[in-house]
């Protein structure tokens, strides 16, 4: 738990003619570094993990391992929508030996709260590394319930949660069930500063990319009960925010970084495709006034 917590970034993967752009993954992963953020996730779905292949992960995480050299927490995204490739793919990570792995609710086929229980129990049995749920129905349909969840986090091998709904009832409600040393990371960046103050260990975020420094800033204020942290951060990023998922992540952040001098193209893997050039102009005034760009 001790180092599964704080600003944890859903890092995104760059490309250059279809290919991983190696070199501008370094210098993200060297920006994250100088941001201090806590973690990065490797094959999320900022990542594009769908269209990832496996020696193309497996090139990702042993990039972020040498640039970083063990400073932070290091996850792997290994969530599919089969019970079995997905045990299949977290062994192989495993050997790898990441911190922890990332695993996303079942997608498409709606599993009832059975199946997920008997999903995840199983992955966690194959895991050689501690396992981190995810629940983000907006893109999976089924989402884990309360009693759910409570049954999951008493399996020795199931470290925590990321929640990414941004509802503050389900977490209260999760502080119920759950033991303290569950960790309990926001998946949502608008309302994971009110989620620290709540009780929450931290997020897995893409506003990190551009604002590691000041979300471990405003969090560290709303976890030490500091008064007005919460409205104070969502008054001065929102705009920032409505443009940040204006399309579907990771399209606005790709654009960012490249705009940033991050990334030397922003382009993606079908289906998804650049940012919408109707969006540059107002979102590089944005940036450019918190000073990203």
């Amino acid at each position: 738990m001790n180092k599964i917590k704080g600003v944890i970034t859903a890092l995104a993967t760059p490309f250059s003619n279809g290919q991983v752009d190696a070199k501008s993954f370094k210098k993200l992963i060297h920006q994250q570094m100088q941001q201090g953020v806590d973690g990065l996730v490797i094959n999320g779905t900022t990542g594009e993990s769908p269209t990832l292949h496996a020696h193309e992960v497996k090139q990702l995480f042993e990039l972020a391992k040498s640039e970083t050299g063990g400073k932070v927490a290091l996850i792997v995204g290994t969530g599919t929508n089969s019970t079995e490739y997905t045990c299949e793919l977290t062994k192989d990570v495993g050997r790898w030996k990441p911190d922890a792995v990332l695993v996303v609710v079942p997608y498409y086929n709606r599993p009832p709260q059975r199946g997920l229980i008997h999903h995840f129990t199983a992955v966690a049995d194959a895991s050689t590394v501690p396992v981190i749920v995810y629940n983000v129905p907006s893109r999976t349909v089924a989402a884990l319930e309360i009693p759910t969840i409570k049954i999951l986090s008493q399996h020795a091998n199931i470290l925590g949660i990321k929640e990414a709904t941004g509802n503050m009832e389900i977490l209260e409600e999760m502080r119920k069930v759950v033991s303290r040393d569950f960790v309990l990371l926001s998946g949502d960046d608008v309302t994971c500063v009110d989620f620290c103050a709540r009780g929450g260990h931290g997020v897995i975020s893409v506003s990190s990319h551009l604002l590691g420094r000041e979300m471990k800033d405003y969090i560290a204020k709303a976890q030490r009960g500091e008064k007005g942290a919460v409205f104070e951060y969502a008054q001065k990023f929102s705009e920032f925010m409505k443009y940040l998922y204006i399309e579907a992540s990771p399209i606005p952040v790709k654009a960012a970084l490249h705009w940033a001098g991050v990334f030397d193209s922003m382009e993606l893997r079908a289906p998804l495709t650049s940012l919408d050039s109707q969006f540059h102009k107002d979102f590089k005034a944005c940036l450019a006034i918190l000073g990203k760009i």
